[in-house]
């Protein structure tokens, strides 16, 4: 059949590249798609904000299914207009995705069903928000309610930041993501990305990832959408898998049941591993990213009816299975990410990298014009392998970064230092 995946992401790239590798797929088509994207699928100009154009576009292409890639699309309903038109899709319909659009509804279902989570408090003030966090202390985290790509959360050290972030938000700039304020306790421990595909009724974990959120080495500076991942993730046990399973993910797949608001799709919750068990640090209605990168690349089964089952309502009787190895991937991004950046200049050494073995390139902000690559966005390029090891799938990712010529790009140097860490103790 023909499939339309939207979005133009890195996780997009890793969503293309599977599919495309299915026996099921026929014509892959994306929109709007990037410079890497268009290797493997059809890009078209289609904003995934124009539900009217994608369904126009559905029907004149004869497309079988729509993968929705980002969550804003989500948010805004645009399974509940495939549905409305008789389109089979993946991803949750607006109300689901809920967990994802309001911080502060995800909270108040951990609190309605005993799901642990870090103490909070709601505020649309920064006033009350402000007394809140004195009575609480520093350290503390300050969250805009709404999507705020990745950026809507400061880990505040001391009162002034805090009182900063608050007028931050308030004050406009995440928008319409900081109409409300979420406030919650500073967790320590250990973070993990832990993801579970979810029908509706039957709910089924993926193996789990680790990403590094903070913008330079040694986990510095502020947080980030992101700057690599690795799966699997050390930390998530099989024991712990199970404890979120049954405390975490199948409460909160229960929650939106009774809510009338069923969960199709892939359920992605933040956790931190502290001393006392995991937490739900926050839910996304979507693949991350970048873990859906290292995903794709340990994926063994055929993604194409994994993806449909979620549609379909027969996850139980769908078969996932994982490769034996190490996937690895460590985003470049254009220098000054995540606060300003050039734009359109000019990646040189692309294919030399991706002539590596175990190397897969996934182009996150990207455009193809005459020939040549040019960078459009904050995270650019997932240099991504796989490896024996950890550190066997790290020496690739940057065996093929040195291979990349890019002056007004940079990376970080230590993605999967935890995990090399266990490895190297455990030798």
């Amino acid at each position: 059949m023909n499939i339309l995946v939207i979005g133009s992401g890195g996780r997009e790239h890793a969503l293309c590249w599977a599919i495309a590798r299915s026996p099921e797929c026929g014509k892959l088509y994306c929109a709007p798609g990037n410079g890497g994207i268009a290797e493997v699928a059809e890009c078209v100009a289609l904003s995934a904000h124009d539900f009217d154009s994608i369904v126009a576009f559905v029907r004149e292409k004869d497309i079988g299914f729509v993968v929705v890639g980002p969550e804003d699309p989500l948010v805004k309903g645009l399974v509940d207009r495939l549905d409305a038109e008789g389109i089979a899709s993946f991803g949750p319909s607006a109300k689901a995705a809920r967990l994802e659009g309001s911080k502060g509804f995800t909270k108040d279902i951990c609190a309605e069903y005993g799901i642990p989570t870090a103490a909070y408090g709601r505020f649309s003030d920064a006033a009350a928000a402000k007394a809140f966090i004195a009575a609480h202390g520093v350290p503390i985290v300050v969250k805009a309610d709404g999507l705020a790509a990745g950026k809507g959360v400061i880990i505040a050290m001391t009162m002034p930041e805090a009182e900063t972030a608050i007028d931050a938000i308030f004050g406009g700039r995440f928008g319409e993501a900081g109409a409300e304020v979420v406030v919650e306790e500073f967790l320590e421990g250990e973070e993990a990305s832990f993801f579970a595909l979810c029908d509706g009724k039957h709910v089924r974990p993926l193996v789990a990832a680790q990403d590094h959120k903070r913008v330079f080495d040694n986990d510095e500076g502020p947080n980030t959408g992101g700057m690599g991942a690795y799966s699997p993730a050390p930390v998530m046990t099989p024991e712990l898998t199970e404890r979120v399973m049954k405390e975490i993910v199948e409460p909160t797949v229960r929650a939106m049941r009774d809510k009338g608001a069923p969960y199709k799709g892939v359920l992605y919750a933040g956790l931190m591993i502290t001393k006392t068990g995991p937490q739900l640090i926050e839910y996304n209605a979507r693949f991350g990213d970048p873990e859906c990168q290292v995903l794709m690349m340990r994926l063994a089964s055929d993604v194409v009816p994994l993806l449909k089952s979620c549609h379909d309502g027969t996850l139980d009787k769908a078969e996932i299975s994982w490769k034996d190895e190490v996937a690895l991937t460590v985003v470049m991004a254009a220098a000054g990410y995540p606060g300003d950046y050039r734009k359109n200049t000019e990646i040189k050494g692309l294919k030399q990298a991706a002539a590596l073995d175990h190397v897969q390139i996934f182009h996150a902000g990207t455009k193809a014009e005459g020939g040549r690559i040019y960078a459009t966005g904050g995270r650019v390029l997932n240099v991504t392998a796989t490896g024996a090891t950890t550190a066997e799938a790290q020496a690739r990712a940057y065996e093929a970064i040195a291979r990349i010529d890019w002056p007004e790009g940079f990376c970080r140097r230590d993605i999967g230092f935890r995990a090399i860490e266990r490895e190297t103790q455990s030798a």
